[in-house]
């Protein structure tokens, strides 16, 4: 916790030394009664983010470093650091080198990203699984009329996060971190493969991924932890995963598929989620844009599913001010097709003159299932504001 703080204090001083930081206090408020006495209706976090690059060798090489801090009032286990980056960068003509803890994203859909599979999910800072931790590798892209090639050697793997007991959005059974379970001996120094091909053609652009290792998504199963008390423990398969992402730019339209096929955990599957989104640039003679969401998911696993997202169709609407601002809202819905449970998220966000920005988050469960995943929420709706500082 001393160590936490001090680098809270000294982002003031990193400011000077050419690092883009910023610092962050959230608020959260749920209205509804916990499931869990332990459980608190409010919380409060500050957060905290440095971010250091250095070129060098005309711009051929490049050290990236981004430490992340969080200290939760309530749930000790979202108090917590990690490095996001902590990366080197060395660039040919037609080729690149990646060396350290990186970022990767893959993806092009709104709601679940399928085919995202470099990096952990960081559970504890957001439900949405939008926010990853740093994953150690090696990366070799190669340039070529063709398309880019990506290899990936990932030598070890970092477990999910998970709240605490007193925290919120969580099982209701806590899951017991500390004890996780893998089907190799070698655990988390199992090492993971990732090969990657992408290009863009016309309006389209394609992605086509392999994918072995551990699996970044764990099944929970029933256990006990060292004191006798029944939990959740994390299992982590060792998995195969082809997939395949496309985005069409066609006018205003932007339509977009993910689609995988997964084997060894469990029984083979496949899922894929797909829709679109259609803007309309400058509604009613204004400078802002008003954007239309569509999306469906299926699971070939159906209700056995390790995600709540097995037969879903999400309906949105995104609204972007293009001011200077940068103001923007995101509403939308999304309605299991089968047992009816819905879930309504708003996002909106806005800066406050050069240096600070305002965020308000809402989430709403409604008419869950028992057989949703997304039971454990039912209580759980919330409100959350931040305001963020950058400097």
């Amino acid at each position: 916790m001393k160590a936490w703080l001090w680098l809270l204090g000294l982002l003031p001083l990193l400011a000077q030394a050419g690092w883009d930081n910023q610092i962050g206090l959230e608020g959260r408020w749920h209205w509804q009664s916990p499931a869990d006495p332990a459980q608190r209706d409010r919380g409060l976090s500050l957060s905290a983010q440095a971010e250091y690059s250095r070129e060098w060798d005309g711009g051929r090489q490049e050290f990236v470093f981004t430490p992340f801090v969080r200290l939760d009032r309530n749930d000790a286990r979202r108090t917590h650091f990690d490095l996001r980056e902590a990366v080197w960068i060395k660039a040919g003509d037609d080729w690149e080198i990646r060396l350290g803890v990186d970022k990767v994203y893959w993806g092009v859909t709104e709601v679940d990203h399928l085919v995202d599979i470099i990096n952990q999910t960081d559970l504890v800072e957001n439900p949405d699984g939008e926010q990853k931790l740093g994953q150690p590798l090696f990366k070799f892209s190669a340039e070529r009329d063709w398309g880019t090639l990506d290899l990936y050697l990932m030598p070890w793997f970092r477990t999910r996060t998970f709240p605490g007991r007193r925290g919120r959005l969580r099982t209701p059974l806590l899951v017991d971190v500390d004890h996780p379970r893998y089907d190799t001996d070698l655990k988390d120094h199992y090492p993971s493969l990732a090969l990657r091909w992408s290009d863009s053609i016309g309006p389209w652009d394609i992605g086509v991924a392999h994918f072995h290792g551990t699996s970044r998504e764990p099944r929970l199963l029933p256990g006990l932890d060292p004191a006798g008390r029944p939990v959740l423990v994390p299992y982590y398969d060792t998995i195969d995963q082809t997939s395949l992402d496309l985005q069409a730019t066609l006018d205003d339209w932007l339509w977009k598929l993910e689609a995988i096929h997964r084997s060894g955990q469990g029984q083979g599957y496949g899922a894929l989620t797909g829709g679109f989104e259609y803007t309309r640039v400058g509604i009613f003679d204004s400078d802002a844009d008003l954007g239309l969401l569509a999306e469906f998911m299926l699971d070939g696993r159906g209700d056995s599913a390790t995600t709540p997202f097995n037969h879903d169709i999400f309906a949105g609407l995104r609204w972007t001010a293009n001011d200077v601002a940068s103001s923007e809202i995101l509403a939308g819905v999304l309605l299991d097709w089968e047992n009816h449970s819905r879930f309504f998220n708003l996002e909106a966000s806005r800066r406050l003159g050069e240096d600070w920005k305002a965020s308000l988050q809402a989430r709403i469960w409604q008419h869950i299932d028992p057989r949703d995943l997304s039971r454990a929420f039912a209580r759980d709706d919330y409100i959350e504001a931040s305001l963020t500082r950058y400097f």
